[in-house]
């Protein structure tokens, strides 16, 4: 079996007035997030900005990560850049900073062929001898993991598993009946709301940024699937669905991206767990009326008395 599995949110990285990282709430988060139950972190992803972290930032961010873990949970480090040795750099940091795997889209800004993109998953795991997550999110990325491809190189061991946030279930579907003789190789989604589905069709585990908000929510809902308790599972997926409505507060005054890390912002902040709500630049933040609505959303699924 892979020694990834289970719940593995993507951590949401606090900024401070002068949109530097906020370290002691960076801390918080963390520590929210291990009490919660989570199973593995996964920094430096879209929840976390990684696109607006420099090199040095990147860096301190998986090391400051792998130190509060402290071999609780593994540290999963995404090296996201638009281009392969950019990528393998990221990794030789992640690599040394103590990071269990790496998490490595397709490429982007740049046009690139599905050969060329598997050739750019080959290089980086050449490159650096840590597991090799691939994340297919066509959203950012603009181009869809091929499913061949996919299965193709965890039968090569090029890849060790798949984050999945394409929000192409079907094609998920297929790879997981692909790869049913290899669980050895991790398949996650990335969608919140269907984790209770995507766990029944087989699925090793749930990447959720809401799990910053209510990561008791999300192992809950790991634990009763576990047990085949898929009532008790819809269940806990309803009230995430419900709670899931913060993300869309911002828009359209904001872009979908930051309302909604925005939203799992003002939401943590509104818990005590951050400072403040502040995107990265030159994304919007969520103001006040649109925090007032996330508060009436974390009351009417018992997070806020």
């Amino acid at each position: 079996m892979s020694k990834f599995h289970g719940v593995i949110p993507p951590v949401v990285v606090p900024l401070t007035p002068g949109y530097e990282v906020d370290w002691p709430s960076y801390t918080r988060v963390l520590e929210h997030l291990i009490a919660g139950g989570v199973h593995g972190l996964f920094v430096l992803g879209s929840t976390s900005e990684v696109v607006f972290h420099d090199e040095a930032t990147r860096r301190r961010i998986i090391e400051h990560s792998v130190k509060i873990a402290a071999g609780r949970i593994p540290v999963l480090a995404g090296v996201i850049d638009p281009a392969t040795d950019r990528m393998i750099g990221h990794a030789r940091a992640a690599r040394d900073a103590g990071a269990a795997a790496i998490v490595v889209t397709a490429p982007f800004y740049t046009r690139t062929s599905a050969p060329e993109i598997e050739d750019h998953f080959r290089y980086v795991r050449d490159a650096v001898d840590l597991p090799l997550v691939a994340y297919d999110i066509p959203v950012c990325v603009h181009s869809k993991l091929d499913r061949a491809m996919v299965v193709r190189l965890a039968r090569e061991g090029v890849i060790a598993g798949l984050k999945d946030s394409s929000g192409d279930d079907g094609n998920f579907r297929y790879v997981l009946h692909d790869l049913a003789d290899r669980p050895d190789v991790f398949l996650m989604t990335g969608s919140e709301i269907v984790v209770d589905s995507v766990l029944a069709m087989g699925a090793h585990g749930v990447v959720p940024g809401l799990g910053n908000v209510d990561p008791v929510g999300y192992v809950r809902l790991w634990n009763a699937a576990q047990r085949g308790d898929w009532a008790a599972a819809k269940a806990e997926q309803e009230r995430l669905c419900r709670l899931f409505e913060i993300v869309w507060q911002g828009v359209p005054r904001t872009s979908a991206g930051a309302s909604g890390v925005g939203g799992f912002k003002t939401a943590m902040r509104r818990l005590g767990i951050i400072q403040t709500n502040l995107m990265a630049r030159p994304q919007r933040s969520l103001n006040d009326e649109e925090a007032a609505r996330i508060d009436t959303i974390l009351r009417a699924t018992g997070l806020l008395a």
